[in-house]
This record gives C-alpha cells, sequence and structure tokens, in this order.
C-alpha cells in the first residue's frame, strides 16, 4: 500500500503532512536528500542524477507509486524521467500540474484546449532552477491563455529554512516579493513554487497584502493524490512500513522535521 515522497530536504514534509492527514490509511515512505540540498542551485543533469537515485530507494521500499515533492525535481526531472526511464509497472508524478489545475480551476485530467481564465497575473516564488526551467509557464500554457506570469527567484530561503534560521528566511522573503513587486505591482494571485514555502506561508501572505490569493501546494495535492489513488488503486504499492529516511545526518534531520511539523519524526539513513 506504500507511496513515496521525495524531496530534496525537509521541504516536502509539507506534503507528507498533508497527505498523512488526507489519506491516513496509507503508509507514506519519506525520501529526503539533505546531503545534497538545495536543489535549486543545481543543473539540470545534476538534479537528474540525484532524482533518479532516491527515487530507485523509494522504489525498493516498496513505493511503485512516488511524488515528487520537489518542485525543483519536477520542473528539471521530471519529464525526462517519464518519458524514458520510469517502467511501464512504476509511476513517478509531479507537484506543478495539481496546483495549476487549482489555478484554472479545471479538472484532474481535463485535456481540452486551453482557455481563458479569471487570473491574470501571477506571481510566481520559486528556486533559481525552477525559474530557469520555465516549466511552471510551459505546463500552465496547456491550460490556459492570457496569463501573464513574472518569476521571482529566491535565493537563500531554501537554504535558511533547512537551517532552521526562520528571521533569515523571513527577511529574505520580504526581500523577494518587494523585488517582484517591482516587476509586477498588482498580482492578482501568488503562486509558491517550493514545498519549503508554505512554512513562511503567512509572511508571503503579509508581504504580498490581503488582496492577493496565495496558492500553496500541500492540500492541493493532497487531494490530487488522493483522487489519482481512487481512479488508480494498483499503483498503491507492496510496502507496508511508514519511513523516514535521510542521505544526510539521521539525527540532525530528525531534530530539524520535529521542529517543522511539531511532532517528533525519526530519520534512518537512506
Amino acid at each position: 500500500m506504500a507511496v513515496g515522497i521525495f524531496d530534496s530536504g525537509l521541504g516536502g514534509l509539507t506534503v507528507l503532512d498533508a497527505v498523512s492527514r488526507r489519506l491516513p490509511e496509507i503508509p507514506f515512505v519519506y525520501y529526503g536528500d539533505n546531503a545534497h540540498a538545495p536543489y535549486g542551485v543545481r543543473d539540470a543533469d545534476d538534479v537528474y542524477e540525484l532524482t533518479t537515485r532516491g527515487v530507485e530507494r523509494l522504489w525498493k521500499a516498496g513505493c511503485d507509486l512516488v511524488i515528487l515533492a520537489c518542485n525543483t525535481a519536477s520542473a528539471a526531472a521530471l519529464r525526462r524521467m517519464q518519458e524514458s526511464w520510469v517502467p511501464a509497472d512504476k509511476r513517478v508524478l509531479g507537484v506543478f500540474v495539481p496546483l495549476i489545475e487549482a489555478l484554472t480551476e479545471r479538472q484532474w485530467g481535463d485535456n481540452s484546449p486551453p482557455r481563458e481564465v479569471a487570473i491574470k497575473h501571477v506571481a510566481l516564488f520559486a528556486t533559481p532552477a525552477t525559474v530557469a526551467s520555465r516549466a511552471f509557464q510551459r505546463e500552465l500554457a496547456f491550460r490556459a491563455i492570457g496569463v501573464d506570469v513574472e518569476a521571482q527567484a529566491c535565493g537563500g530561503v531554501v537554504d535558511a529554512i533547512e537551517e532552521g534560521d526562520m528571521i533569515l528566511a523571513e527577511a529574505l522573503v520580504r526581500s523577494h516579493v518587494d523585488a517582484l513587486k517591482r516587476k509586477m505591482p498588482d498580482p492578482q494571485a501568488a503562486v509558491l513554487g517550493c514545498t519549503h514555502y508554505p512554512l513562511m506561508e503567512e509572511v508571503f501572505q503579509d508581504a504580498l497584502g490581503p488582496q492577493v490569493k496565495v496558492f500553496s501546494q500541500a492540500d492541493i495535492v493532497a487531494e490530487s493524490l488522493a483522487d489519482y489513488l481512487q481512479r488508480h488503486p494498483d499503483m498503491r504499492g507492496p510496502g507496508e512500513e511508514a519511513m523516514y529516511l535521510t542521505t544526510g545526518d539521521p539525527k540532525r534531520v530528525s531534530d530539524r522535521a520535529t521542529q517543522f511539523l511539531r511532532r517528533r519524526v525519526e530519520f534512518i539513513s537512506a
């Protein structure tokens, strides 16, 4: 029954928390590649190699379905993986598409031509690698027309969160929002295009103002996964044990994860 959740570090815990609440009967195996975080400053080939290595480990743990709860991996590696690497009996899904479906108010699997949507001006906050990939704009163009996207690469935010320096993370978020607003003064919506960023969602909202609708991924991905598993129950893998795996130092990662989730989490070496 197990499903895998992959992330470059701790940000994917926001997704894990949401999917665990939505699907409490499913054992989830989490893989954090903390030894190589952050991915947002790496090139596409490097991200691909690290992501495939982590996904293979999750397959070994009995997870036939793996969610890339990492926007950088979803942007830089997922399409290449799906086209030439993932075997027929496995699935690897990303976090961009559910977010874009929510933004454009389209149902899962709606393959109709792109159309006009209510939101015309979107601010995208993401890692440098995600911004450089333009994957968000590409996926959005499949579903909507006439949407202006202004992307802001949020350097340093993931590093600060991973180090537990939330004061620095807040200062960086506010600086990046100011930079975005100089390019797009009045966004209608903001997309938090990194699974670390929900930990700073209140700061993003405060800096943007109450008139901006902030789209955060965790709950959106949880609903999408529940829908997917209802339609594809065969993709529940044979694994039966929930686990937290890390390529980093298990004690240090466990302590950081416990701070984030406000409950004790024990990681083991991947």
